[in-house]
């Protein structure tokens, strides 16, 4: 059972009493541009921002094709992926800058472990995102061998050593919830997803009455089920789809797609760009097979296209969102999903896009005032996901 939702009276209350004071650090080994974690904690900061007297995001950066933050090292089964191992002084410095009265760590990386420890070192609270599964992630590749139970191991060893250090530990949906106690969390709330401010105040590009394009952004991996995508194309060779990402399995796509003249790889895509690439297609498609979350999905919600999505996607346990999206039935493919879709009347999909953007847009409210509560000490609380 989950905490009881904070009312949003109260939110409203703790964000306006304390955020003009709250100093906020985010440490994290996940890299603005490259991937949903990195994602949410750069356009969380650009929320906060505007409301505490300090955020800092101290993660790697990746700048025109290069890593930058410290010592690298590869990413056991994604060459396209890096470890970054930080400079302990210049983390500290940044600190001591920011003086933080709340650190928030995302992920069980070295900049992660580090950020745990000066939170102790500092005497801050520390709050602890936890968005991926990852040990579930290691099991998908079998090639890795002792490798795998490795990686699992320290995984599971880090996020217990990070659960029992933090004063709360949040979620991203009502599985990982569960997932987090199972690994030790004593504290667990449960946190939506932010999207970027301009998906949000820039008036939506209409889509047209036919159904032509189709997109899935995302890394390329085992997890996402890229094999459905494929079939989908060779199914349905009247629609155009695009695949934008980046990850292991990209020479084996890249090779796909010289059979299938209807299938494209754009490769990865500059954050800047995906809202543009959203705007020029008619559907997004997430048939995952494990995704805690699935940010796209919902920053294509937030400019009104049709999204579908696999049961196995966390968006799906919130009954706000899910009313907005088209659900990737258990005992049908992509590609009956998609012709579905296609055959409906555009005015039908048209009305649930709308509703999908509406419900993106106040999500996304409710998500700003509930992280200003957590940060101003509202621990133990959680946003309602059946709202």
């Amino acid at each position: 059972m989950l905490n009881l939702p904070i009312t949003e009276d109260r939110m409203r209350t703790l964000a306006r009493t304390q955020a003009s004071d709250l100093r906020v650090a985010i440490v994290s080994d996940a890299a603005p541009e490259r991937n949903g974690v990195g994602a949410y904690y750069r356009d969380l900061v650009d929320h906060l921002k505007t409301n505490v007297a300090r955020v800092d995001l101290i993660a790697p950066r990746y700048r025109a094709g290069s890593w930058h933050g410290g010592l690298r090292l590869p990413l056991p089964g994604d060459p396209t992926q890096k470890i970054l191992i930080p400079s302990w002084s210049r983390v500290s410095k940044r600190l001591e800058r920011v003086r933080p009265n709340v650190i928030v760590v995302p992920t069980p990386g070295p900049y992660g472990m580090l950020g745990m420890h000066l939170a102790g070192r500092l005497g801050v609270n520390l709050v602890v995102g936890f968005h991926t599964h990852f040990e579930a992630l290691t099991n998908l590749f079998q090639d890795w061998g002792i490798r795998a139970r490795i990686a699992n191991a320290y995984l599971r060893a880090s996020h217990r050593l990070l659960f029992s250090k933090s004063q709360l530990v949040l979620a991203n949906s009502e599985e990982m919830v569960a997932v987090a106690r199972g690994i030790g969390a004593r504290h667990v709330g449960l946190m939506a997803t932010p999207i970027p401010k301009r998906f949000l105040d820039r008036p939506p590009v209409p889509a047209g009455p036919e159904f032509k394009r189709v997109l899935f952004a995302g890394r390329l991996a085992p997890e996402k089920n890229l094999d459905v995508v494929l079939e989908a194309a060779r199914r349905l060779p009247d629609l155009e789809f695009l695949v934008a990402g980046d990850g292991p399995l990209r020479p084996w796509l890249q090779s796909q797609c010289r059979n299938l003249p209807n299938l494209s790889l754009i490769g990865w895509v500059k954050r800047a760009r995906i809202l543009a690439l959203i705007d020029g297609v008619d559907a997004l498609v997430l048939p995952s097979r494990i995704e805690s979350f699935g940010t796209i999905a919902l920053e294509a919600m937030a400019r009104a296209r049709p999204v579908l999505v696999s049961s196995a996607c966390g968006i799906m346990s919130w009954d706000s969102l899910n009313r907005g999206i088209f659900p990737i039935r258990d005992d049908e493919h992509l590609a009956d999903a998609l012709g579905r879709v296609r055959d409906l009347d555009p005015a039908i999909r048209e009305r649930k896009a709308s509703i999908g953007r509406a419900a993106a847009a106040e999500i996304n409210h409710r998500n700003l005032q509930h992280w200003l509560a957590i940060l101003g000490g509202a621990h133990g609380r959680t946003i309602d996901v059946h709202h």
